[in-house]
């Protein structure tokens, strides 16, 4: 099924209205088709799919009412912007108690079902026993009513049980009735009351635990025996294989520092602190659909795996671990280049998960659409790529020191999407040197704009260019915070504090997804 043109953007809501689409319809327009392609997106981007849709949809609307029996003028100004005595409580009804039937909130009024306290099957019976029509509610809000119900099939009026009222549904409501799809699952739950309160058990607990991780991050007398995919299970690694007889076999395997470093950092920027989800651990950049997502160049990623899969199963390692110690190898091999001996820090125990431990499709939204750090965009969005570059640094738990020391150390480590040329200024290409800094803050050159994201850095005197850049390099520079921090990182007594802070933070990102280690 096609999704709706109007939703792509990265970091956007995929509706405006309330919580997971407007209640009115599509922009506040009824239409309960097009409102079923919201709702089935919107629910995607979550990681539900139709079934989990509609039980959590009908499952919410078995319980309780709506609200819009009144006047929406008559509500208090929002509440930062109230006066004090409104306390910030929320839009206070200034004419009637408030509460009961003189309660305002969605606008739209009604309850589903003739028992809006009693967990049952009376939604879908609600929903396809009678045929509804478009009206709106006291508040003006558009709902639909049904053309013809008999007393005895109403709910009861708020406040005196003895009144019977009309009952409504959302365009979102009458979306499950008339998608296919959505349809065929509401009348199999209508006919199977069981199988509704499974699904929504499982659905509503996968909605309110998703953001807890793995099921490792659990605690507690109800932690279900159960292993969910949805908690991303991961086998647990071995820690008693010889890390130092690893790191030689990485050393000699041919791989480039580059591809060493692009392979772990791939793994590992998946990561969200979001809801815990991603990360090196699993290994799972080798299986579908990571294997094959564009901003992992999978031509490259193949060769690298393959080497390191070899090595993973010679010395008894986790596949998984032996991406990161590559990544850690490139690192300390970049650093000697420049004249300093590190090693970085590096905790054994990743696993690796299989394809059936894995939702594929849940993995998708996990997608890198930009990564200003390999400075790499899938295409032109609304927003700009240095926005797109803080929403996955500050995902990834970075601070603005980590995300500038980083962005300097992948550029002269030549780890660029495709290896290209924008940023990397440096003449040595694989050392990890703090040139990207001496570069970006010397007056000697000027910024030239080439395209809507490209840029020559030109000296000043002579006017030839010297290198390329793109936004994310630049807004190191002109963004005040980030440059006050580059201005650090260029000085000459700095340059093995350099080598440090891009230690740590490259070890923080690595190990992201090490809840045990915590």
């Amino acid at each position: 099924m096609t999704k709706p043109d109007t939703l792509e953007n990265p970091l956007a809501a995929v509706q405006m209205g309330l919580i997971y689409v407007n209640p009115e319809g599509v922009n506040g327009k009824s239409d309960p088709l097009a409102t079923a392609a919201q709702m089935r997106e919107t629910f995607a981007r979550m990681g539900m799919n139709d079934e989990e849709t509609v039980a959590l949809t009908a499952g919410g609307h078995t319980i309780g009412k709506s609200h819009g029996n009144g006047d929406p003028r008559n509500l208090s100004p929002d509440p930062e912007a109230a006066a004090p005595e409104f306390q910030g409580l929320g839009w206070m009804n200034t004419k009637g108690r408030g509460i009961g039937r003189d309660t305002v909130v969605s606008g739209i009024e009604g309850a589903w079902t003739a028992e809006p306290t009693k967990w049952d099957n009376g939604f879908f019976e609600m929903l396809f026993k009678h045929e509804w029509t478009l009206t709106h509610s006291p508040a003006g809000a558009s709902q639909w009513a049904p053309i013809t119900i008999a007393d005895e099939d109403k709910p009861v009026d708020v406040e005196d049980p003895s009144i019977r009222v009309m009952p409504m549904m959302t365009d979102a409501d009458m979306a499950l009735k008339v998608d296919p799809i959505y349809r065929e699952i509401s009348l199999k739950f209508r006919d199977d009351f069981a199988a509704f309160s499974d699904a929504f058990a499982r659905a509503w607990f996968k909605l309110t635990h998703r953001d807890v991780g793995p099921k490792s991050r659990y605690f507690g007398p109800d932690v279900p025996a159960e292993d969910l995919i949805w908690q991303d299970p991961i086998p647990a690694g071995r820690t008693d294989y010889d890390v130092v007889a690893v790191k030689a076999k990485i050393i000699n395997s041919g791989l480039t520092i580059a591809e060493m470093v692009s392979t772990a950092w791939d793994s590992a920027r998946t990561f969200r602190g979001s809801d815990k989800r991603g990360g090196a651990n699993g290994a799972r950049i080798r299986l579908a659909p990571q294997k094959d997502w564009e901003g992992n160049e999978p031509q490259r990623l193949a060769k690298v795996l393959a080497v390191l899969e070899g090595i993973a199963s010679e010395t008894g390692a986790s596949l998984a671990d032996v991406i990161v110690l590559a990544g850690n190898v490139g690192v300390e091999l970049a650093a000697k280049a420049a004249g300093f001996d590190v090693e970085v820090p590096f905790a054994p125990g990743r696993g690796d998960a299989t394809a059936e431990q894995t939702d594929a499709d849940g993995f998708a939204v996990l997608e890198p659409l930009a990564d200003g750090f390999r400075n790499w965009q899938k295409k032109d969005y609304v927003v700009s790529p240095e926005e797109m570059l803080l929403d996955r640094a500050q995902l990834m738990g970075l601070t603005a020191p980590e995300l500038t020391v980083l962005i300097g150390g992948m550029r002269v480590l030549g780890t660029n999407y495709g290896g290209t040329a924008h940023g990397v200024f440096t003449d040595r290409v694989g050392a990890l040197t703090n040139d990207f800094f001496n570069t970006l803050t010397d007056m000697a050159y000027t910024w030239v704009p080439t395209g809507s994201n490209s840029y020559d850095i030109r000296d000043r005197k002579s006017g030839a260019t010297k290198y390329t850049a793109s936004r994310v390099d630049l807004v190191l520079g002109s963004n005040s915070v980030l440059r006050a921090y580059a201005e650090v990182y260029a000085q000459d007594d700095n340059k093995e504090k350099f080598v440090h802070d891009f230690v740590a933070a490259w070890t923080k990102v690595m190990n992201a997804d090490r809840f045990d280690l915590a």
